[in-house]
């Protein structure tokens, strides 16, 4: 069953309890069981469904849960719906291991090299952010507006420690060498990134109301789906209440990249967005400075001095090149956004 399904996604499949008990806590009739990514789909007699194994903690689960309901109710019904056991619940539990079920959305994924699917994800993401407009929730649940500027500084300190790694070891590797030739570049620009949004109207923003929503905080091409030249939203799983230009930042960083940091790419994003939404100087401002954080090369650092990801040694230096090849071009991207503010 498993056998055209990538590595890393194997490993994660593995972990599923696929017992019969499961199913037949739900409304419906399996007939099929198929990997794809980290899910498996359900075929049954009720329509096509994904099956997802949980990581995260019931209250979590149902921030999303409230999230998603809030989203429908507010009349965007391009995300996915959970399916509710016999009970109504939205999660089972089997072996300790916390599932739920979700209807499929038949759609191909976006490819964001595709200026068409760029500019249809970015109408969709409009839309949906109205949607998530005044969303909230009881507690601190993933509620992060306002903690930009700390996190960043947090970040800044966390390269200072990774450089310190590097140099003190006694072998040093290609990626260690080509992390300590560019650690310094990047370690200013998160002092400019951090500078900026000190000048901007960042927490200004972040006391008015109407500036935070639920963002979705994982653009990924394969989070939006295309269906009949319309954009449908996949997996809330790392969704947060926070500035909108927070879901811009993480947007524009996936599609840029696909471009070799091609400044129309953005315009067209910022265009067919605000054909739906808005954005104001003062966002531009504080999307200017979360977008000159070097957020690829802090990911790919973090990942391999702090080991969080099982991937072999070549696989941490080829993603840590190709990430550092854009380095001259996301410089001049950065150059014509602020100047087009």
């Amino acid at each position: 069953m498993l056998q055209n399904v990538k590595i890393r996604d194997k490993k994660e499949l593995v972990k599923y309890n696929l017992c019969v008990n499961i199913f037949k806590r739900f409304n419906f009739k399996v007939e099929d069981v198929i990997p794809v990514r980290k899910v498996f789909i359900l075929i049954t007699d009720q329509g096509n469904k994904i099956l997802k194994k949980i990581n995260y903690d019931i209250d979590e689960l149902e921030f999303i849960y409230a999230g998603i309901k809030y989203i429908r109710n507010n009349g965007f019904d391009r995300v996915f719906e959970y399916t509710l056991t016999k009970d109504n619940k939205i999660y089972t539990i089997c072996n300790k291991d916390l599932y739920c079920v979700m209807d499929l959305i038949e759609g191909r994924e976006s490819e964001y090299s595709n200026p068409i699917d760029i500019a249809i994800a970015s109408q969709g993401l409009g839309e949906l952010h109205k949607a998530c407009e005044g969303f909230r929730y009881n507690g601190k649940t993933r509620c992060v507006y306002g903690n930009t500027i700390d996190s960043f500084k947090r970040k800044l300190y966390e390269m200072e420690l990774f450089k310190n790694i590097a140099s003190l070891s006694e072998k040093k590797s290609e990626f260690d060498d080509i992390f300590l030739d560019n650690v310094d570049y990047y370690k200013d620009k998160i002092k400019d990134s951090i500078n900026i949004l000190e000048k901007s109207s960042f927490y200004k923003l972040c006391s008015q109301e109407d500036k935070k929503i639920l963002c979705h905080h994982d653009l990924a091409h394969h989070n939006i789906l295309i269906k009949e030249d319309k954009s449908y939203f996949v997996d809330f799983d790392y969704c947060i209440i926070d500035l909108k230009v927070h879901d811009l930042c993480n947007f524009i960083n996936k599609a840029e990249k696909k471009s070799a940091y091609d400044i129309e790419f953005t315009n067209t994003i910022i265009e067919n967005y605000c054909m739906y939404n808005e954005l104001n100087k003062k966002e531009l401002e504080v999307l200017y400075g979360m977008l000159t954080f070097p957020q690829d090369f802090y990911t790919i650092s973090k990942q391999y001095y702090t080991r969080t990801k099982e991937w072999e040694y070549k696989v941490f230096l080829q993603r840590l090149i190709k990430k550092n090849e854009f380095k001259e071009d996301k410089e001049e991207f950065l150059k014509k956004f602020k100047d087009n503010i």
